[in-house]
């Protein structure tokens, strides 16, 4: 097959497969785009192809020279797009961890492409795909409870000189409708700092970890109805 033939069927097909991630990412409305992702497996698999052809050009002169040494500057450089969309949103809340995976992956993808290893590469994307879409769901259907909660941001404003332990506990000890015969606490505070507001009054920032199925606002509602609380701020992380 000619040189140019089999670079260029290379490019299309690390474009494909970093088309494939980007869907992923663009259904779900993740930081790593269409355009991104494709741009990250075209580029390393351009450099690749680079790499192992300019050994193959000069490395009669310079036995020493390393065919695979501009590839494994990828993988450290690629670095810096991944922390672009990495977001710390508080406390220890971070999102954006998958898509930055996605972001290294796809330049290995590129790279194992630019070196001819095809069928790996498409092995890699069917595994990938597997482990992003329907690992998750498997473990929401048949996993334990522990794996299939969320977390979410509360902020709530209370009346002055209240007793704040009692609210924490009623947050605690409220059961979603899907939960309200099991045993235990449906929610748990993972995090909770306390304030004195100027006026007296007292502002709860808590992080809550909660099951998959008690959505954002019945917590906004449930925390809402409790006495003493004047304002209710929900965020979903």
């Amino acid at each position: 097959m000619d040189l140019h033939v089999e670079s260029l069927m290379k490019l299309l097909l690390a474009m494909l497969f970093g088309l494939f991630i980007g869907i992923d990412r663009q259904i779900k409305q993740k930081p790593l785009g269409i355009r991104t992702s494709m741009v990250i497996s075209i580029a390393s698999c351009l450099v690749t192809i680079v790499s192992i052809s300019a050994y193959d050009k000069f490395g009669s002169q310079n036995p020493n020279m390393d065919p695979m040494r501009l590839a494994a500057q990828i993988v450290s450089g690629i670095g810096f797009l991944g922390a672009g969309v990495i977001l710390r949103r508080g406390g220890d809340a971070i999102s954006g961890l998958t898509s930055a995976a996605l972001i290294w992956t796809a330049s290995g993808i590129g790279i194992a492409i630019g070196a001819g290893f095809y069928v790996e590469s498409s092995y890699a994307v069917i595994l990938l795909m597997f482990a992003v879409n329907v690992v998750p769901h498997l473990i929401r259907s048949i996993g334990p409870q522990v794996l299939n909660k969320h977390e979410v941001s509360v902020k709530i404003i209370m009346e002055a000189n209240f007793v704040l332990t009692e609210v924490i506990q009623k947050i605690e000890k409220r059961k979603t409708t899907e939960n309200r015969k099991s045993r235990g606490p449906a929610r748990s505070i993972r995090r909770m700092k306390i304030k004195d507001l100027d006026d007296g009054r007292q502002m709860i920032d808590m992080v809550l970890s909660a099951p998959d199925r008690d959505y954002a606002t019945e917590i906004y509602y449930d925390v809402k109805q409790i006495e003493h609380v004047m304002s209710v701020e929900v965020e979903q992380l």
